[in-house]
Parts: structure tokens; C-alpha cells; sequence
């Protein structure tokens, strides 16, 4: 059998004959030298060694192997060593089904999209970055050429390359070439792994903006993962007066109350939707919850947001749990509810991090587990990230 980065075998697949098997399932591919060269305008040569990465072959079939760059980079780009990485759920998701929606995994993919370095080498064009210079990585670049971009959403531009979304490569390695406009200064007392966690942030402050979060608002969070507990963050600053959060985890529970949840619900799992709504009515009464954010994206939890916000009041749905569900569209309507969709996010990093610069919003107590990056890191941190109900991982941070 293939060997899978939690398998107990290790066997190298006959298809991969230039793949040694590696103690742990992570298959070492040593087929290509990643290099550097001057591109003209700026000399560069500190990548001599090898730039390795984390390669999605599959499902259940993660390789640490060297990973080439071009020669020269393109026009408006940068070249970056990367120095920290965060884990999504999304890929964990890839790892272990392949597929998002209609994004399938069909050719090995670099996972990771949360990330930051240090820019090393620029290319021609760029006028705002200089080697040196730490930043934090913006994973999708648009075409700039349909409406959507024109019009400031980039986020919903059909053709956008975003980093570990098939089959476009991701930054889990030890360098990535990347268009500098895309690429934003870290401030002064900025770390690199706070430059990562703006990813995660941008989805909450997304939200917030779709949500039209603004003081006077009663909000309602529903899940405390990595991206409800950034929402929740993102309102706070926002100036949302009340803001509630549920979730099934009391650990998550209980870092959301010292991240400024002015109540909490950790229900039962076998609460119903309308047991939790009624809950959270009589948490933010008289009026109810004015906004709604679901976090999760099942159908239990949108039919949840649906019951319990106020009358006229906002749902906004960012979980992406489940394609086809169920829902009380009456009530959407007799109750005249904005049910709104939000994608990623758009024009949303400076805003991050000008946050974390004036200590508006902390996110490093969501980082539960830091590693390196070697082959048996990387095993352990999906690992980890995999079996989070055991570990009480909530974020997962390679440190390169």
C-alpha cells in the first residue's frame, strides 16, 4: 500500500520510482533542485540549498519534497522565504478527501495558504517592496479583467489564483514567488506569525463587513473555531455591543470569553437548531440577535442562525459545511431576513493589519501548537490539526 503520512507501513509507490519511502509516510522526492538566479535587478544568491515543500499527491498522500522555482521571476513579482505557515481546515480537507466543492485534487498541489516571510528577491516592476522586507502574503491574485475585480470584489473573480485551491500551488515550502501588490509590510512589533493569522482574520472581518457590523449591533457567532473566534475578534473591533458565540468545545468556549465574547453557549450535541435559537434569544433578549454569523455551514447551524435572529436582522452564512440543506424559508421571508452569502474576503489586509499593529485584536492565543518544518513536523502538524478534538488544536503554526 501507499504509505499515508498516519500509516504504520511504509512502502514507496511503484508509480513514484524516484520517491524513497520516508519513516512516518512522507515520501522524500529528490527529482528536482529548487534554485534562484539574478533576475536583472537584483542580486540574489542565499537559495542554495534545496526549497522544499509539502506536496499533495492525493488523498492521504502528503510528500515533503524539493520543489523548483523558475530561474527568474515574472514581472511584478517578489521571491520570498517563507517563515510562517498556519493549517487550515481546508487543508486538512484536501488531505484527507481531495476535494472542496467542485475544487478536486487531479496533480500534486503545495498545500498552505496562511502565511508570511521575507521578501529576497524582486523582480521587474516592482517599486514598493525592497529585499528585505517582511510581509504578509495575500493567497489570491485576480485577473483584474472581469467586473467583479473592476468593481473592488476580487474575491468572486472566477478566474483568481488562490494559493492551495486546485490546481493552483500553495506556500508551505521553504520559498514561493508571489506579485508583490499581493504582498503587504509587516509594522514594526508585527510578527510573522501574526502576518499569517491575517488570513484567517480577513475571513471574520469579511463577515463583519457583509454583516454591516457596527456599534449598537447584538451579534451572534455561531462556532468557535479558528474562523468564528477571528469573527469574533473582527466584531469586537468593530464596536458590536453584545456578541455571543457557541460552540460544542468548552476549551473553545473558554478562549472565547477572554477574546471579548460577552456571552457564551457551549450547547450538547444533540441540541436541536430551534433549542439553541431559543437559547440564544433569551442570552441577547429583548430583541434577539440582529446578526447572525455561521461559522460551521450545516444545515443544523444555518437553520439555527435562520430561528434565532430578530426580525429585518442579517444572516450571514461563512461556513461551508455542507452543499444542500434544508432551511425555514418562510420564516426568511415573513421575517424579512437578509440571508447573505461571503466568500474569502477582498481588500481586507491593510485593515488587519493596522489592528495588530495598534493591538486592537491579538490572535497569536488561538496558535495552540508551533513546529518546525521537516518531514516529520509536517506529519505531525496535520496530525494534529486532524485530531483536534484530542489534541485541542485550535491553530497549528509551522515556523520555518
Amino acid at each position: 500500500m501507499v504509505a499515508t503520512p498516519f500509516s504504520v507501513e511504509d512502502a514507496a509507490p511503484s508509480s513514484l520510482p524516484q520517491s524513497a519511502p520516508y519513516k512516518g509516510g512522507l515520501h522524500r522526492n529528490v527529482s528536482g533542485l529548487g534554485h534562484a538566479a539574478s533576475n536583472g535587478f537584483v542580486k540574489w544568491t542565499s537559495l542554495v540549498q534545496p526549497n522544499y515543500a509539502a506536496v499533495l499527491h492525493g488523498v492521504n498522500d502528503m510528500r515533503f519534497e524539493e520543489f523548483p522555482l523558475a530561474s527568474t521571476l515574472k514581472e511584478g513579482s517578489v521571491r520570498i522565504e517563507i517563515k510562517a505557515v498556519g493549517i487550515c481546515g481546508s487543508d486538512v480537507h484536501y488531505w484527507k478527501r481531495g476535494k472542496i466543492a467542485d475544487f478536486v485534487v487531479r496533480e500534486p498541489m503545495v498545500i498552505g495558504h496562511e502565511s508570511a516571510g521575507v521578501v529576497v528577491e524582486i523582480g521587474p516592476g516592482v517599486r514598493d517592496l525592497v529585499v528585505g522586507d517582511r510581509v504578509a502574503i495575500e493567497p489570491g491574485v485576480p485577473c483584474w479583467t472581469n467586473r467583479a475585480s473592476r468593481e473592488g470584489r476580487y474575491n468572486l473573480c472566477p478566474d483568481i489564483k488562490f494559493f492551495a485551491t486546485p490546481p493552483v500551488h500553495g506556500s508551505l515550502a521553504n520559498f514561493i514567488d508571489h506579485p508583490a501588490e499581493f504582498c503587504f509590510k509587516l509594522p514594526e512589533g508585527v510578527s510573522f506569525e501574526e502576518g499569517a493569522m491575517c488570513e484567517p482574520l480577513s475571513v471574520g472581518i469579511h463577515a463583519c463587513r457583509r454583516g454591516k457590523v457596527e456599534p449598537g449591533k447584538n451579534v451572534v457567532i455561531l462556532g468557535a473555531g479558528p474562523i468564528g473566534l477571528m469573527t469574533l475578534a473582527a466584531a469586537k473591533s468593530f464596536g458590536a455591543t453584545s456578541l455571543a458565540i457557541t460552540d460544542i468545545s468548552p476549551q473553545n468556549i473558554a478562549l472565547a470569553k477572554t477574546m471579548g465574547a460577552t456571552e457564551a453557549y457551549c450547547h450538547p450535541r444533540t441540541a436541536t437548531p430551534q433549542e439553541i435559537a431559543d437559547h440564544l434569544k433569551k442570552m441577547l433578549s429583548p430583541f434577539g440577535p440582529e446578526i447572525v454569523i455561521d461559522c460551521v455551514g450545516f444545515e443544523s447551524t444555518v437553520q439555527t442562525a435562520i430561528r434565532s435572529c430578530c426580525m429585518g436582522g442579517k444572516v450571514v452564512v461563512v461556513g461551508m459545511g455542507q452543499d444542500n440543506m434544508t432551511l425555514p424559508m418562510s420564516t426568511v421571508g415573513v421575517h424579512e431576513l437578509d440571508v447573505l452569502g461571503c466568500f474569502r474576503y477582498a481588500n481586507t489586509y491593510p485593515l488587519c493589519l493596522s489592528l495588530l499593529a495598534n493591538k486592537k485584536i491579538d490572535v497569536l492565543p488561538l496558535v495552540t501548537h508551533r513546529l518546525g518544518f521537516t518531514e516529520e513536523e509536517v506529519v505531525k502538524g496535520f496530525d494534529t490539526a486532524l485530531r483536534s478534538a484530542e489534541t485541542k488544536a485550535i491553530k497549528v503554526m509551522f515556523n520555518l
